[in-house]
C-alpha cells in the first residue's frame, strides 16, 4: 500500500494509519520519528498495534512516540505531550491516526496554544486599534481642528 503523506510544516507530515511494514518507506523519505495518535484496538484487531509498530521503527532507527487520542476528544494534556514532542525529537516528524485529521488537529492546537502565549495584551490592543482606523481618525480630526 502506498503512503498517503500530507505535508503540514517542513518539519511535519500526517497520514493515515500506518503498518510495520511501511517502516523502511518512511525512513527512506527522511523522517526521522513518528507519532501515533491511535488509540489501540480502535479499529478492531486487524488496526496494529502501538507495540508493533514501535518495535518496526526502533528496527528503522526511527524515534516513536504514542500519544492515543479519542477523536472528537483531543485533552489539554494530550496537546502538551504533543507539543513536547514535536519540541524534544528528531525532525521531520510523520504524525499519523486512522485519517490523519486528529494528527493534523495536534498540530493546529499547538500552533494555537503558542500563539496564545506569545501574544500580550498591549499587542492585541494596539492590533485592534489599527484595525479600527481610529489613530488615523484621530489624526485626521487633529488636523481639520488645527486648520
Amino acid at each position: 500500500m502506498a503512503l498517503n503523506i500530507t505535508k503540514m510544516t517542513d518539519d511535519y507530515s500526517t497520514s493515515p494509519q500506518i503498518n510495520p511494514s511501511d517502516m523502511a518507506e518512511i525512513a527512506s523519505l527522511g523522517f526521522k520519528t513518528i507519532i501515533n495518535n491511535r488509540p489501540d484496538l480502535e479499529g478492531g484487531a486487524e488496526q496494529p498495534t502501538s507495540s508493533a509498530i514501535a518495535a518496526a521503527a526502533k528496527e528503522h532507527g526511527l524515534q516513536y512516540v504514542y500519544i492515543p487520542v479519542v477523536p472528537n476528544q483531543i485533552q489539554a494534556d494530550q496537546v502538551e505531550a504533543f507539543s513536547k514532542a514535536l519540541s524534544t525529537t528528531p525532525k521531520p516528524v510523520l504524525g499519523f491516526c486512522r485519517t490523519g485529521n486528529r494528527a493534523s488537529q495536534m498540530l493546529t492546537r499547538v500552533n494555537a496554544q503558542q500563539n496564545n502565549q506569545n501574544s500580550n495584551p498591549l499587542q492585541a490592543m494596539c492590533a485592534w486599534m489599527k484595525s479600527k482606523c481610529l489613530i488615523t481618525r484621530f489624526v485626521r480630526w487633529v488636523k481639520t481642528k488645527n486648520a
